[in-house]
């Protein structure tokens, strides 16, 4: 497992400028986490913390999500003996160790924490 997760830390370089590449996407979900609205959750995607998000919040998380997915399977697919479920968990760790404190992240599926 080790081994998989070594040999797929090159393409997560490419997979942070895919998931990132559309700059307004990146500005907006920095606004929306920095204004608790969003948060990064266990499974490497975006979650809505709010309960009553607008249709434009619904709609760029889950286009993020999409991008997300999309670069996930793209590693998954170029790393031997990698699955998308393992890149997800990886990209996970990496996001939420990477969230700035006071932001919004999953504790547990579905609980909302502001990390310290």
């Amino acid at each position: 497992m080790r081994s998989i997760m070594k040999s797929a830390l090159p393409l997560f370089a490419l997979l942070f400028s895919l998931v990132f590449s559309g700059a307004s996407f990146a500005a907006d979900l920095d606004s929306a986490k920095a204004q608790g609205l969003v948060g990064e959750k266990l499974n490497g995607y975006v979650g809505l913390v709010t309960a009553t998000p607008s249709p434009d919040l619904k709609k760029m998380v889950d286009d993020i999500n999409l991008r997300r997915r999309a670069s996930y399977q793209a590693i998954a697919d170029k790393t031997a003996g990698a699955t998308l479920n393992a890149v997800e968990k990886l990209a996970a760790e990496k996001l939420i160790s990477k969230t700035p404190s006071g932001q919004y992240v999953e504790k547990n599926p579905g609980q909302w924490v502001k990390k310290p």
